[in-house]
């Protein structure tokens, strides 16, 4: 969210949506890949004895995605190392002008013996981020903990969706008989599927945050996304208890996944798209305006609530097995780590005038 502060308080929101759209974009491309089937028969050398076709089209899959890296990289290092010869030419330039003006003010026979040292090693950034706690406005301890909440609903969802179409939804294996493994695989695909869709919500819901933002105020948009991931991973629980209760009566159709629940759940993938457009953007923004004053600081304690909850949801598989296995409990827990955002959201966020850093006068390029 750098490109929020640097294009000023009065286009946040247009950064914010320039981000979600081309996250957006990106997803889509990586999810189409996942969910197409067919990548062993672009690439048949990949596919051999020991490699069975959901291996070939793995393979295929990561193999592109390393050579748009690898472009990507090479592409950065150049832009990088343009920077880097601009800002050293500056710091000489500025450097010599400094040096000239010093000599002229200052006496020839002064010493200076004060030397300011600084310190950006990494121990010393991440001791800044946590001592500025005691400096942020107090409203900020709010957001911290709504955006760890919103982050706790998230992350199991990101960690398990595709397994839980594989698993709940299409009733395979990965682990079973040939026609177990083909349904996973089946369901897995069906998933990419699905966050395709999300995606595509997501890069069109980024550019309605702006409009609700200034008709309902930033705290009841980020409140009502948390009930809308409360709503969704609740429907989950309840597919799932659907799907598995009439796959244990042995109904012959619901073999593979009813066509009522694959539809459900592709629905579910898709609604979960606008949350995420808002929980990429108004945190940020609502950030920016409380801290004006604290820079990317502020960001940097942020993300803190971020990256804190996803260490914590590595131990949402450890959680699903102390309740027999499956991807419910972990949806449970999530949907409840969801109206807690936004019950919190409700009753203790800010809502801080936003409409000059949600105010968009459109996409500028060049000037």
């Amino acid at each position: 969210m750098l490109d929020g502060y640097l294009l000023g308080p009065d286009q946040h929101n247009s950064a914010n949506a320039i981000f979600c759209l081309w996250m957006a974009v990106g997803n889509i491309l990586g999810f189409s890949a996942g969910a197409s089937g067919s990548w062993h028969r672009w690439f048949p050398f990949l596919k051999s004895r020991a490699c069975c076709e959901a291996c070939a089209n793995l393979k295929a899959a990561f193999l592109v995605a390393v050579v748009q890296k690898i472009v990507w990289h090479l592409c950065r290092s150049f832009s990088y190392f343009v920077s880097l010869l601009l800002y050293v030419l500056l710091r000489r330039n500025n450097a010599k002008e400094g040096y000239e003006q010093m000599s002229n003010t200052k006496p020839a026979n002064s010493k200076d013996t004060n030397v300011e040292v600084f310190s950006d090693v990494p121990g010393a950034v991440l001791v800044n981020s946590l001592t500025s706690l005691r400096h942020l406005p107090p409203a900020m301890h709010s957001v911290l903990i709504v955006m760890a909440l919103s982050w706790l609903s998230w992350f199991p969802f990101f960690l398990f969706d595709t397994d839980w179409m594989g698993r709940e939804v299409y009733h395979g294996n990965p682990k079973g008989n040939a026609s177990e493994i083909k349904l996973y695989d089946q369901g897995v695909r069906e998933g990419a599927f699905g966050l395709l869709l999300n995606s595509v919500v997501l890069g069109v819901s980024s550019f309605f945050v702006e409009p609700m933002c200034q008709w309902m105020g930033s705290r009841l948009v980020w409140a009502m996304s948390n009930y809308t991931v409360f709503a969704c991973m609740a429907a989950t629980a309840i597919i799932s208890l659907i799907s598995v209760g009439e796959y244990s009566q042995g109904i012959k159709h619901v073999i593979g996944g009813s066509a009522a629940i694959r539809i459900a759940s592709l629905v579910v993938f898709a609604l979960l798209g606008f949350p995420l457009a808002i929980t990429y953007s108004v945190p940020f923004s609502v950030t920016a305006e409380l801290t004006a004053d604290s820079g990317g600081l502020a960001i940097g304690v942020l993300n803190l609530a971020i990256v804190i909850p996803q260490i914590v949801s590595l131990g949402t598989g450890q959680w699903n097995a102390l309740f027999g296995g499956g991807n419910m409990p972990a949806f449970i827990l999530a949907s409840f780590c969801a109206l807690a955002a936004g019950i919190i959201a409700t009753l203790r966020l800010p809502d801080p005038d936003l409409s000059s850093s949600l105010k968009s006068s459109g996409f500028h390029f060049g000037q």
